[in-house]
């Protein structure tokens, strides 16, 4: 079975095409020179991970029997 492709590109597909790779570039140069660079927000991704490290803890009986 061959896969499911059109005959012919139209141009204007192309050219969509092409202005989309084009923008993904540009994306993908600004979060670099900002990664590298350092400026900006916190450059990690994870945030909050664990949630408060101190503080009560509370102790609670299991419900039910």
């Amino acid at each position: 079975m061959a896969a499911a492709e059109p005959e012919h590109d139209a141009p204007e597909d192309d050219e969509m095409k092409r202005k989309f790779r084009e923008a993904l570039e540009r994306k993908k140069r600004a979060q670099a020179e900002r990664n590298a660079s350092g400026t900006g927000k916190d450059p990690s991704k994870v945030h909050a991970a664990h949630g408060p490290a101190g503080g009560r803890r509370t102790f609670r009986r299991k419900s039910g029997g």
